[in-house]
Formats: C-alpha cells, sequence, structure tokens
C-alpha cells in the first residue's frame, strides 16, 4: 500500500494565492505550474543566494521508470517521451505528471512517492501531436476541506483526490470529464491532446487543448477552451477561438472557413489575474499552419493574445500578433502578468513571450499597447491560391530578443569550407527578413518552429520589472508541395515538406577501416549563439542584457571541428525557460543538460551542473518545512527520465 502524505499538509491554501499577496508575503511552496497563477515563475526565497550557490548539491533524485510498449496484437505501441514537468508544492507535497501522464504525489524533502495514478494513457497508443508522450504539470483546487488534483490526460479531465491518489467520483462520470463530448463538433479523439496543465481560478478548472501540426483535413479538432466545476465537472463555459457567424471576428475567415477550420487552439499553458478574474490565452495557429489558402483573411483569433473574463468566458480584449499566419508561429507561452511604472506611471502588465522573438507588452485590464506597435509591410506570397498578409505588427519596443530573418551572412563559419559548404546548401531556397512566406521552391525561416520563444517562455523579478526570456536561434526550411493522395491524417491541397523542414549541414559516410563506415552528424546551418537569455527592462522596454545559454558538446566535439577555436558557450537550442528568485539568481537549462544558477543582475554563470542527461523542462524552487531551500529539474526521456532535487548541504 503507498505511503499517504498528512492530509493537513496536502490542504495548505484555502484559496491560490494571488500575485499581491505572493509578493506580500515569502512564500515558501510553489502551488501553480508557473509558481504563481500570473506565471511569473519568481521565488520570494533567497536561502540559496549569489553567495552560497557555488555549494549547491545533489539532494535526491527519482527514476520515473517508464518504458517504450512495443504493438502487439492486443496493445498499441507507445513511447515515453521528454520528462517536461514542473511539479507544484503545497505542504510539503509534490504533485506532478509524467510522460505517460501518471500523476505522483512525493515527500518534497526526500523525494519518497506517497502514491501514483496511472491514467492509462498509453492503451491508446502513441499521441498524433508530433511530441509523442509528453507533459508538463497539474493544477490543484481546495476549499479548505479538501485538495484535489487535476490531470487533464489528452481527451479526459481526471480529478483526484490529493491526499489518496484516487479519482472522485462525484466529479463528471466518476471523476472524469470527457473533453470532447460537448465539442461544436464530433472528432478522433486520438487526434486531440493535452500536454500542458489546466489553470485553476476559484472553483473553475479551465482547459485547452493540442492538435498535432501534422493534422490537416476538413473537420480537424478545433480548439475550444473549456472551464468546468471543480466540485462536479459541469461545463460552465466555452470560448471557440474561431468566431461563429454574429460573433466578433467571423468575417476574418472568407469563404465560410469558420465551418471546416480546426486547431487555433491553445496548447501552452495560461495564466490567470486571480484578484480581476481575467484569463490570458496564448492562441495558436490554425488548420494548417502553412498554407492558408483555404482559410483566407486574417483568421482572428488564431495567433492572438486573448483575455477573458473568467466567470463567463467572455472576451474583453485582444491582440492578433500574426495576421493570417504561415510559418508556425503561435503563441507558445503563457502571458506573463507583472506590475511596473512603464511612462511615468504604475501599470498593471500582461508580457507575451513569441515564437517571431518579439515581446508584445499590454495594459493586462484594457489591452492597450505599452509601446506603439506599428504594422509594416512584409513580402506576399507566390503559392496557388496563397494570400498572405500586407503587413504584420512589429512592437517599437522591446529590441527583438532572437534572430530574426536568414541571409548568406547567418550561415556557420568556424572554417572557409564549412562556409563554402552552407552557401551551396542554401543556395535553392529564398532567404529574406522575419514573415518571408514559404515558397513552393523552399525558404528560409529564422526563427524557426520553436521559436524564438518556446513554451518556457519569460520568468518576471518583481523587484526591479526584468523579465528574463530563453530563445532559440534555429532556422527551419519550408517548402509547399501540392499534397498527392489524401488520408486519415492529411487531406488537403497543399502541405509543407515536413520530414525535410530541419536545416542542417549533412556529411556523406566516411569510410574508417575495412568495410566498417563512421556515419558523421549533421551541424547547424547556421552560426551560433543557439540559444540565448535576454533580460529586458518592462519599465523601460530596453534591454539589459543577453548572453549566450548553455553549451551544444555534440556540436563542440564534432570531428569537422576538431582544432578550431570556438566561443566558449555555443548555446543550446530548445523550448525551457528560466526562473528567478530574491536571492539574486535564475535557474534555468534551456533544453541542454546543465542546471545553471545565473546572476540575475549581470547573466553571469555562477555555478552549474552536468546533469547527465537533457533537461527539457523548467525548473521550480520551494523551501519545505524543516527550513531548507530546494531546486528541483526534471530531467531524461524515456527509460532513463529522473526527477533531479538540489539543496545546499
Amino acid at each position: 500500500m503507498p505511503l499517504l502524505p498528512p492530509r493537513s499538509l496536502l490542504l495548505g491554501l484555502l484559496t491560490v494565492p494571488t500575485l499581491a499577496s505572493a509578493q506580500q508575503r515569502v512564500r515558501t511552496d510553489w502551488p501553480v505550474y508557473g509558481g504563481d497563477p500570473g506565471a511569473t515563475k519568481y521565488s520570494p526565497l533567497a536561502d540559496i543566494d549569489r553567495r552560497n550557490v557555488q555549494r549547491l548539491a545533489l539532494a535526491w533524485r527519482w527514476r520515473v521508470g517508464e518504458r517504450a510498449i512495443p504493438r502487439t496484437d492486443s496493445t498499441k505501441e507507445a513511447r515515453p517521451g521528454n520528462f517536461q514537468a514542473t511539479p507544484l508544492m503545497v505542504g510539503d507535497t509534490l504533485f506532478f505528471s509524467t510522460p505517460y501522464n501518471r500523476v505522483v504525489a512525493m515527500d518534497a524533502g526526500t523525494g519518497r512517492p506517497y502514491w501514483i495514478y496511472d491514467p492509462g494513457a498509453y492503451v491508446f497508443g502513441q499521441p498524433s501531436n508530433g511530441t509523442g508522450f509528453v507533459h508538463r504539470g497539474v493544477a490543484t483546487w481546495s476549499d479548505g476541506r479538501q485538495r484535489r488534483i487535476f490531470m487533464n490526460s489528452r481527451w479526459r479531465l481526471i480529478a483526484l483526490d490529493a491526499a489518496t491518489g484516487t479519482l472522485v467520483r462525484s466529479f463528471g462520470d466518476t471523476g472524469v470529464v470527457d473533453l470532447t463530448r460537448r465539442l461544436a463538433r464530433p472528432v478522433n479523439k486520438l487526434h486531440y491532446t493535452n500536454t500542458s496543465p489546466p489553470v485553476v481560478w476559484g472553483n473553475l478548472v479551465i482547459v485547452g487543448n493540442g492538435v498535432g501540426d501534422r493534422l490537416v483535413y476538413r473537420d480537424d479538432p478545433p480548439g475550444d477552451v473549456q472551464a468546468f466545476d471543480a466540485r462536479t465537472g459541469e461545463r460552465v463555459w466555452d470560448f471557440n477561438p474561431i468566431p461563429r457567424p454574429g460573433e466578433f471576428g467571423n468575417e476574418t475567415w472568407e469563404d465560410e472557413s469558420w465551418k471546416f477550420t480546426g486547431h487555433t487552439n491553445v496548447w501552452a499553458p495560461f495564466s490567470v489575474d486571480s484578484a480581476r478574474g481575467l484569463v490570458y490565452l496564448p492562441v495558436s495557429t490554425p488548420s494548417d499552419d502553412w498554407y492558408g489558402g483555404a482559410r483566407k483573411g486574417d483568421n482572428l483569433f488564431a495567433e492572438s493574445i486573448v483575455c477573458l473574463d473568467a466567470r463567463t468566458g467572455k472576451r474583453r480584449w485582444h491582440f492578433q500578433t500574426v495576421h493570417h499566419g504561415l510559418w508556425d508561429y503561435d503563441l507558445p507561452a503563457p502571458p506573463v502578468l507583472g506590475s511596473v511604472r512603464a511612462n511615468g506611471r504604475s501599470l498593471d502588465i500582461v508580457a507575451v513571450p513569441t515564437k517571431m522573438g518579439l515581446l508584445f507588452v499590454f495594459d493586462r485590464v484594457t489591452g492597450k499597447p505599452v509601446w506603439s506597435i506599428e504594422e509594416r509591410p512584409v513580402a506576399a506570397s507566390a503559392v496557388p491560391g496563397e494570400r498572405t498578409a500586407p503587413t504584420q505588427p512589429i512592437p517599437s519596443k522591446p529590441a527583438p530578443f532572437a534572430k530574426q530573418g536568414f541571409t548568406t551572412d547567418d550561415v556557420i563559419d568556424f572554417t572557409p569550407a564549412l562556409k563554402q559548404r552552407a552557401l551551396a546548401a542554401i543556395a535553392p531556397f529564398h532567404l529574406g527578413p522575419l514573415y518571408t512566406p514559404p515558397s513552393i521552391e523552399g525558404t528560409i525561416v529564422m526563427p524557426g518552429s520553436i521559436g524564438g520563444s518556446g513554451w518556457g517562455g519569460g520568468a518576471f523579478d518583481p523587484e526591479t520589472g526584468v523579465i528574463y526570456v530563453k530563445a532559440t536561434n534555429s532556422p527551419v526550411l519550408y517548402r509547399i508541395m501540392k499534397t498527392s493522395a489524401p488520408s486519415d491524417t492529411v487531406d488537403a491541397e497543399y502541405m509543407v515538406d515536413l520530414p525535410h523542414s530541419t536545416l542542417s549541414l549533412s556529411f556523406e559516410p566516411k569510410d574508417s577501416t575495412g568495410e566498417e563506415r563512421t556515419t558523421i552528424p549533421d551541424l547547424p546551418i547556421n552560426k551560433p549563439p543557439y540559444g540565448t537569455l535576454t533580460a529586458i527592462d518592462l519599465n523601460t522596454g530596453k534591454q539589459r542584457w543577453q548572453v549566450p545559454l548553455g553549451d551544444s558538446p555534440q556540436i563542440r566535439r564534432h570531428p569537422m571541428l576538431r582544432g578550431v577555436a570556438l566561443p566558449p558557450f555555443l548555446g543550446v537550442a530548445g523550448a525551457p525557460g528560466a526562473i528567478v528568485t530574491r536571492g539574486g539568481l535564475l535557474f534555468v537549462t534551456g533544453g541542454g543538460s546543465t542546471l545553471y544558477a545565473i546572476d540575475k543582475a549581470t547573466g553571469a554563470t555562477l555555478w552549474q551542473f552536468d546533469l547527465g542527461r537533457r533537461a527539457y523542462a523548467v525548473p521550480m524552487t520551494y523551501r519545505t518545512r524543516s527550513g531548507r531551500q530546494f531546486v528541483v529539474i526534471a530531467s531524461g526521456a524515456g527509460a532513463d527520465a529522473e526527477l533531479l532535487a538540489f539543496a545546499l548541504p
């Protein structure tokens, strides 16, 4: 029988703290995926600080233990993916999800599990979302007498008793709500996924959904955002990001494309202003991501930040960051709520990190931009049937935090020979600035499909008004092809050549000894840094610093680079972002295999730990009742996934 945590520890707070209350007292827990409902990823703890962080050491580790399931006559194939969870910590108990969507409760001081709930998500086979089995976390709700853990596993919203890990049978259908049951149209449930945690506001559990980019057909799953009663599981409201006739924005979907277009979903984590009851949605792309000939128009509310009334689901305001998107530039990260002094006055703001490397900043109540946003002309598409938007919005401040556009000056230049190979490799393709459209011949696009910013988003320091954003500088190749034969996943006139969208410098296999052959790995087509961390002062809109984040050992050890002098940090590509603490520190991997502690004032690395495996997750921190501060990070993938905790000796 599993060890059960004390129920008194699990009840914890009566309600999730607001941003204001979290800043007024020293919060020792981590009750929400983003640290607080506003997704600041900030901790007021300072036990670990600039002076002592060099002493940080591994305190405990927990192995996930999930393995691939082979296909048999009675089972479908399934493979656990990256361990991407950021745990919650409430009452000395950690709660988190695993790649296979299991939910774990464990002692925050020792890493010993109390209970594990398995929803059996793998029984239905591999998800069709492009990432495989990944999940980033859970949500918690309490009425002061009981605490529940909510997990959105594929098409199911599951309520668990936090003390026992058993289903709350008074919720939905014996503990489970089918998220597809009340959608506007029937969907293939196997094409409906969830990878980011729900959001809790008051007595509501609010859930988005994921739809794989590779799924392109009429009536593919829509992106409804739904709110459910945390006690009963009854649906309270629904927001459809593709407006129907009579609703604001419907005219931006020409030729009645609103009827059959799917996606336009909210797969990323999102945030909430608890005091005001406002929910901020980072809405993604419509179907399909790269060709919009069947959905002409600006396509509201795709690629928009949408502010909803949390009570009713009604739209308060919105801003579309990309018109008629063709670049897979879905909003990937939770909008970050904070308070600053901008333009000479105190202001509550929402900052929206984007894949384009642009940071949009608004008054979070009115939606008015803090700094002006200009509609700038962009290139037109020559793909048959396509009609690109004539302009795209560019904020006057802050400056871009990622490399935008691609030219011959951006290719790898470690040696003259490599540069010439790279120039020859890109010669057949279109190059140009941000928003150069995909083409039949192929267009090199920068930032690529993981950003700019990824789902790790930004970390906001309320002490200084500075936001820290991890960026990736990796181009992709978007070549549009006319489809030949429809399938159950792609039935559209045009589709991007996804299998060949990764852009890199390839080398032919090289003879070594006798008949043995050694394959030389690819190199990035572009020069470093491949990942950066940028500090942006949201009081002024100016960058304070930008540094390469992390390293790429597979590049540094590449046989074509032996004897070549390389920069001390190449940077690392990846979606995970940072957290920030009152101790003056940022903790971040950026998607690499090293956990860094970085001085938030200067960007200097103060401590680092080789995790031995890639850590594709956002870390978190907390202090147990024993008085010890921990920093926790999920690492690895598949059978090699571990949760690691660090503390001072």
